[in-house]
């Protein structure tokens, strides 16, 4: 990577590279995608509960490297589909062979044993195919095919109809039934002849007992998920007509897949942003369920091209695009939920959670210890006086909190509180008044974490004032 300028004389990644487009006529085209994508698998792998999924959208430039990437890193008994997303709905005629219209989205679980899909939820068509021509009891029913193959002997055997006519199963084929089986499913009014009685026999399926959920196929068309179009002018609609994001991912695309390996409490990750499509469905799913899922988006910052709308609006890079995008998903949200709750005239105390917060990754607010260029006593004397006060100039005090929280392993969306406390070194005014100095410190989850910085020598008698202010 040296060679061909992705890395510094001291072996470090350039900036420049990290946003530099991998062209097809880079010599190293596939191997640079594959350099940037298998640690962030491998890191990802990491992150998942045993009983999590990762879902990875792909085009056919990189599909057949990723299968292996993905496999070496989960493992192949850990596969669990290559979906077929249709993202087009028309044809490109400059093409000169073939219009591609469609994507992969490869699923790997964490433990194939674990991971739990939900389904899909049944929809009204799926049960308007379910009537009750018959009245039976047990409510809407549809038939199924009696014969399956291939051909088990046992279930070879004649069937007689209500209307005496006898009937054998196609070439090929057998009954689902054996005949002792078949027999009681008469007995239980679970076969069906037709209204007549002389109808190649069928089961009887009754809505009451099939699953909640419908299993997912594999080919995820438009008019269910949505395709590129669509999403283009969702996206456009959020920010006032105006595009500036390309190809953005379908929202209703990003649900199906959230939905069905997702409980209401999950954390879900995109270490791949773009324009925050995954933080609107999880929101909108929310909203929907009364979940309480939760979103992290990493997204670097990639510059917008100077000579772009979303340049021109002041989105300089693309994380300002998901940024916004997301706040206005929820302001439309909260407004949403005003209407609804107006609408039926109900004030319910249970809120939808729609708030976030933005990190960017920063060096440490701490000075570092460089212990290798100790040499001698008097080089250590001046290490040790310079981390008398161990932060470093000009650090925010609320940025020193958030990073002593991640090194606690702590929840970043713990409470934090601002706080004051008055020294006991009260000083006489002019006018013989006796004043008291404030300082501010933070109260973290309920005083697991207290931070305060001052001066050197005030720091221990102010802290056991705040010691002692928590006890009463």
């Amino acid at each position: 990577m040296k060679r061909i300028g992705e890395k510094d004389e001291e072996g470090f990644l350039l900036k420049e590279g990290l946003f530099r487009k991998n062209s097809k006529e880079n010599g190293q085209y596939h191997s640079n995608w594959l350099s940037m994508i298998y640690p962030r698998l491998f890191l990802a792998r990491n992150l998942l509960r045993d009983d999590g999924v990762i879902f990875v959208s792909i085009d056919d430039n990189e599909v057949h490297n990723l299968r292996m990437v993905m496999n070496e890193i989960f493992g192949e008994e850990n596969f669990l589909a290559n979906i077929v997303w249709e993202r087009a709905y028309s044809p490109v005629n400059l093409k000169k062979h073939f219009s591609e219209n469609h994507d992969f989205i490869i699923c790997y679980s964490k433990s194939f044993d674990n991971a739990l899909c939900n389904g899909l939820k049944r929809t009204d068509e799926a049960n308007a195919r379910y009537d009750n021509p018959d009245n039976d009891l047990r409510g809407d029913w549809k038939s199924s095919d009696l014969s399956v193959g291939p051909v088990v002997k046992e279930k070879v055997y004649t069937i007689t109809l209500p209307s005496g006519r006898t009937v054998v199963p196609p070439k090929g084929r057998c009954w689902v039934l054996t005949k002792e089986r078949f027999d009681e499913f008469v007995n239980d009014n679970r076969i069906w002849f037709g209204n007549d009685g002389n109808n190649v026999p069928s089961v009887k399926r009754f809505l009451t007992e099939v699953k909640e959920s419908v299993t997912p196929m594999t080919i995820w068309k438009y008019s269910e998920v949505s395709h590129s179009q669509e999403a283009m002018q969702s996206l456009k609609r959020i920010f006032d007509n105006e595009a500036y994001f390309d190809y953005p991912k379908p929202v209703d695309l990003i649900k199906r897949c959230v939905e069905l390996y997702s409980s209401t409490g999950d954390i879900i990750l995109d270490f791949f942003a773009g324009s925050g499509t995954a933080a609107q469905a999880v929101l909108e799913l929310n909203k929907e369920d009364d979940g309480n899922r939760k979103f992290i988006l990493v997204q670097l910052p990639e510059k917008t091209s100077e000579d772009s709308e979303a340049y021109k609006a002041g989105y300089i890079t693309i994380a300002d695009i998901c940024k916004e995008r997301i706040r206005r998903v929820i302001k439309n949200l909260e407004s949403e939920t005003k209407n609804a709750q107006i609408e039926i005239g109900k004030d319910t105390e249970k809120k939808l959670d729609l708030g976030f917060k933005v990190f960017k990754l920063k060096n440490s607010n701490f000075k570092l210890w460089r212990g290798d260029d100790i040499s001698n006593g008097e080089v250590l004397e001046e290490q040790l006086d310079v981390f008398h006060d161990p932060v470093k100039t000009g650090a925010d005090d609320e940025n020193i909190v958030y990073e002593l929280i991640l090194k606690m392993g702590l929840d970043l969306n713990v409470k934090i509180e601002s706080c004051f406390i008055d020294t006991d070194e009260s000083k006489k005014k002019k006018k013989g008044e006796l004043s008291s100095e404030k300082y501010k410190f933070f109260r973290v989850d309920d005083g697991k974490l207290l931070y305060l910085h001052t001066q050197k020598g005030k720091i221990g008698n102010l802290m056991n004032q705040i010691l002692k202010k928590k006890k009463t």
